[in-house]
């Protein structure tokens, strides 16, 4: 059980939009890095392979292979350094953490695919079809900015 005032202090920090994704799943974690007063995104990739805490105290470890070692990285959810958690593909699991795959090695730290059925698929769906629409205003926006530069021409 928790103080209701440290509840009510965490509440503050926490993120309005909650990141979706889940443990076995391949994603990009997009890491805002501060060199001198320039900030730029890294983009972090590999596999979810724990989450441990609560509130603000929510961490999730990413583990990649980088020139054939193995590199894990935590990250705080809330973090404000965290700009975004992209999700490549969602991996089938059956346990909360995925410390065995500290051990394996080639093929074998692939994880088979879980697809989306019900409501995450039409969430899914959503989402794609939301990310297109974007898309396609984008390409009709520069498509007509180039027009008008060429008339001013």
């Amino acid at each position: 059980m928790q103080n209701r005032f440290l509840t009510e202090v965490e509440q503050s920090s926490l993120r309005e939009k909650p990141l979706k994704f889940e443990i076995g799943d391949t994603v990009d974690v997009h890491v805002r890095i501060l060199e001198g007063d320039k900030e730029r995104v890294q983009i972090y990739n590999g596999v979810v392979i724990a989450m441990s805490g609560s509130g603000t105290r929510e961490m999730f470890v990413v583990r990649r292979i980088v020139a054939g070692e193995g590199v894990e990285r935590k990250f705080p959810v809330n973090s404000p350094r965290i700009a975004d958690v992209v999700v490549k593909r969602s991996g089938k699991v059956r346990r909360a953490k995925l410390y065995y795959l500290r051990e394996r090695s080639g093929k074998a730290v692939r994880l088979k695919e879980r697809f989306n059925t019900g409501v995450a698929a039409a969430e899914a769906k959503a989402a794609k079809a939301e990310r297109r629409a974007a898309k396609q205003a984008s390409k009709k926006a520069k498509a007509e900015a180039a027009a008008a530069n060429a008339e001013a021409k």
